[in-house]
Order: structure tokens, then sequence, then C-alpha cells
């Protein structure tokens, strides 16, 4: 065990109901809201470890993960499989449809370490961190305004890529891909106005290569 892993373990012990997985040469930290600020904080200020940079705060929904195929109409006969069975994290399932993953790096460790904090649907809040990475005040905002995560404490937490009068959050796995209303400008009365959306709904659905389409391969088919 290195001396960085020593120092995270030993961390750790101070937090009882956290916990850590490591897959792929990547550590995870597992963690409840009320223990992130806390826990955050000194990963930054605990020598040895020195997480001084938050690279990246993002957000996470579960819906239906670990349970069901991609939800997608009959669109070929050799379609997309999820692989439920095969590629789901049982480390990751739990009744929490909400994440919030903090990212941080140690440039004078050289090290990264990836937080989770799993979010209930009724209590979908958790604190702010701007006091100790002053640049997660953006990406705050973003989850802000992608999942409807409320961060208390933030000091401008407003919606930064949707428009103001945008309906929902579209990073939501049951947000429709059309969204609920669409935008367009109105001559008339001179300003832009919203109507209800008009797009037939479609499901996103990955491209599917087939052999016998000479399109995807360098050196076409010789007809037969």
């Amino acid at each position: 065990m290195t001396e960085f892993n020593k120092k995270l373990t030993h961390l750790l012990k101070s937090f009882p109901d956290v916990s850590q997985i490591s897959a792929l040469g990547e550590t995870t930290i597992l963690c409840k809201p009320q223990d992130a600020v806390t826990l955050l904080k000194a990963l930054k200020q605990e020598p040895g470890l020195d997480m001084a940079m938050l690279v990246d705060l993002c957000g996470i929904d579960y819906l239906h993960y670990g349970q069901s195929e991609w939800e997608t109409s009959s669109a070929t006969a050799t379609g997309y499989g999820r692989g439920v069975e095969r590629f789901v994290n049982k480390e990751t399932k739990s009744n929490a449809r909400f994440a919030i993953v903090y990212h941080l790096l140690s440039m004078q460790q050289k090290k990264r370490l990836r937080v989770r904090v799993s979010l209930d649907t009724q209590r979908l809040h958790i604190d702010s961190i701007v006091n100790i990475w002053p640049n997660a005040q953006w990406y705050e905002r973003e989850v802000y305004d992608l999942y409807g995560i409320h961060f208390t404490g933030h000091p401008d937490l407003r919606r930064i890529l949707t428009d103001y009068g945008f309906i929902g959050h579209p990073f939501r796995k049951d947000f429709p891909l059309e969204g609920y209303v669409e935008m367009r400008y109105d001559a008339n009365l001179e300003r832009c106005v919203y109507e209800p959306c008009e797009i037939t709904p479609r499901v996103s659905v990955p491209k599917v290569i087939r052999k016998e389409d000479n399109r995807y391969y360098s050196q076409p088919k010789e007809d037969k």
C-alpha cells in the first residue's frame, strides 16, 4: 500500500458511513450528503492527500439502471443491447436515483479521486462547495439546470445553459428528447414566444453497422 493510500484509509476511518471502491485503477469514495462538505474539505487540506483542484462536478440519473434494457422501439432486427447483467456495477446500484460526482486532482501527489454522493428523489439538495473550490459555482449551476438538484448556500443558483423560461431538466432520463415546448420569434409581438412542442416524439437509438452495408468498409465487397 502506497503512502497516499495509507493516508486516505486513515482519513476515511473518521467517516463511518463513507466507503471506497477501486476499479480499473481508479478510486471512488461513496459518501452520504451530510458528510460531503466535511469530507471534501478534509481531502483538500489533509497533508499527503492535497486534493487542491476540483476538475469537475457533474450529476447522474440512474433511472432504470440495471433494471431494464434500453427502452426503445423495434427499430432494427439487430438492435443495441444495454447488457444489464454484464455491465452493471453492483456497487453503484442503490435506491437513490440521482448522484453528484466530484472529480478531484492533486498536482502535488499526482493522484486523482472521485467522490460520489447519492441523493434521494425526495431530498434533491446538497450543500454547496463554492467556499472550498470557487470554480464549483459554474458546475453547480450546470447540475441545477440539467438535473434540478439544488445546492444550498450557492451565491447565484440559476440556469446557465437553458433559457430562463425553460421547463424541466433536460438531462433527466425521463425528459423527452423533443422537450415540452418550442420557441419561435413572433413578428407581431416582436418577441420570442413559447408554444407546445409539435415535433413527433422519437427514440434515440445508437447506429447499427450491418455487414451488408459497404459504406462502413474500406474495401467494398465484390458482387457474387
